[in-house]
């Protein structure tokens, strides 16, 4: 499902309880210096990052100062982020002119201890090559390194690296609880373009052997996956960026299934094993 660009007055995009993806929760803050905006998800952790600007971030006893920092674009800058344990009320306060801020979530019971992902404690990885036409850079702020301390939320930045491109192929998909082999996850991205008329398009396809969906993409777009293969691409001459939010059903590590036609390309393109094994 596409959910194109609109102002959300600071309301959630995805809801608890979504119809497509019931596993994710996403929400875009917007503040102005010295405003503030608190919230609590019953029944599911969330994670904060600041896509622009600077934040103070208090969850009850727990205080997260100047969290963030980047400047016009999240390519200005490394991501930070807070942990927000399931329920729990937070409180964001900005304190530059102006922030743009994530709150990412997924469904979860338990109840744990909140805690800050500084850009030093950030997972990177890189993958892919020009030539495969799939380089792109992933900064995990809750991946492996949070394993212990998270239930069932990944939430991850990725940028295709040069202009133009694929991500997410080989095809893939993670929408049947049948581990060893694939796991079920909700996933829900938000897409940024450089520069911001740039586009790109997210494919979909839902059942094996048919014709899916296809949808245009364009800065501020929403994507909320909860079944299928998808691949994105973004148009030739534009940098492309998508926050993303994955929600475990019965466990946080991550199995993709790829798509049989396509999953010999796994050998082909250079650190893809380095990146499957970085969601687990």
């Amino acid at each position: 499902m596409h959910i194109p660009p609109h102002d959300n007055q600071n309301k959630p995009i995805v809801d608890a309880g979504d119809a497509v993806v019931p596993l994710n929760y996403f929400n875009i803050v917007r503040l102005g210096k010295g405003e503030t905006f608190s919230y609590s998800v019953p029944g599911y952790e969330t994670c904060i990052v600041p896509a622009t600007g600077t934040i103070d971030v208090a969850v009850g006893e727990f205080q997260a100062s100047e969290l963030g920092g980047r400047g016009v674009d999240v390519w200005d800058g490394e991501p930070e982020g807070v942990y927000v344990p399931t329920g729990v009320e937070a409180v964001i306060t900005c304190v530059s002119d102006s922030a743009e801020v994530f709150v990412a979530g997924a469904k979860y019971d338990e109840v744990l201890e909140p805690f800050a992902v500084r850009a030093d404690e950030i997972d990177l990885v890189q993958y892919g090559s020009d030539d495969t036409k799939t380089h792109r850079k992933i900064k995990h702020i809750l991946g492996q390194k949070q394993a212990d301390r998270v239930g069932r939320l990944l939430v991850s930045e990725l940028y295709t690296v040069g202009a133009g491109g694929w991500s997410g192929f080989p095809s893939h998909k993670h929408d049947t609880d049948r581990v060893p082999v694939e796991t079920r996850h909700d996933e829900t991205y938000n897409f940024r373009f450089r520069p911001k008329h740039g586009s790109g398009m997210q494919m979909l396809q839902r059942e094996e052997g048919k014709p899916g969906d296809a949808y245009h993409i364009m800065d501020g777009s929403t994507i909320c996956i909860d079944k299928g293969y998808h691949p994105c691409a973004v148009l030739p001459g534009y940098e492309m960026y998508y926050f993303t939010i994955l929600g475990g059903l019965t466990q946080r590590s991550l199995i993709q299934y790829f798509q049989p036609e396509h999953a010999d390309q796994i050998e082909t393109i250079p650190g893809i094993k380095d990146m499957i094994a970085k969601f687990k």
